[in-house]
């Protein structure tokens, strides 16, 4: 994964975040855990392109397997970024977006599906939380410690914040 810069001359490029999706029963598995996209296209029945407006936080699950078992289970959190914004580069994500939280391996993500669900089950959608949390979660994912719960009062603080920042 590297760091880009998006080239504020390139007209030509759509100012949406592309997602591809990919659903082939037990081989490979790409689809949103969460997220609002403003843009659809589908290519055939297992294969189809969504787009993400700048700012927009979505989840992403990537799933692979073969005859043998589970090849790749990873989850990322990201925001897609206007065209002046840095981004990091990832497969079936064009042309990038700002990581919040990277999952790989079972474990770490059935952890992260786990606080998920603890966020819908206080009725706050999970696009609109804090992207500071999401990278708490993961840095702590990554050091091997418990992470803390979100609760409807750091999501109204954070709401509060959001509509202070430019």
């Amino acid at each position: 994964m590297s760091a880009s810069r998006h080239d504020s001359t390139d007209q030509t490029r759509p100012a949406l975040t592309l997602v591809d999706l990919i659903w082939e029963q037990k081989r490979v598995e790409h689809w949103l855990r969460f997220g609002r996209h403003r843009y659809e296209q589908r290519i055939d029945r297992s294969r189809r392109i969504v787009g993400f407006a700048a700012g927009s936080i979505f989840a992403l699950v990537r799933w692979a397997g073969n005859d043998y078992g589970t090849v790749v289970s990873r989850l990322d959190i990201l925001r897609a970024v206007t065209r002046s914004e840095p981004f990091q580069t990832l497969p079936f994500i064009r042309p990038g977006a700002e990581i919040l939280l990277r999952a790989a391996g079972w474990p770490k993500v059935e952890r992260v599906l786990q606080a998920i669900d603890v966020i819908e089950a206080l009725k706050i959608d999970p696009c609109t939380v804090s992207p500071d949390h999401w990278r708490h979660v993961h840095n702590r994912l990554t050091a091997g410690e418990p992470f803390r719960t979100y609760t409807k009062a750091q999501h109204a603080t954070w709401l509060k914040r959001r509509d202070l920042l430019p």
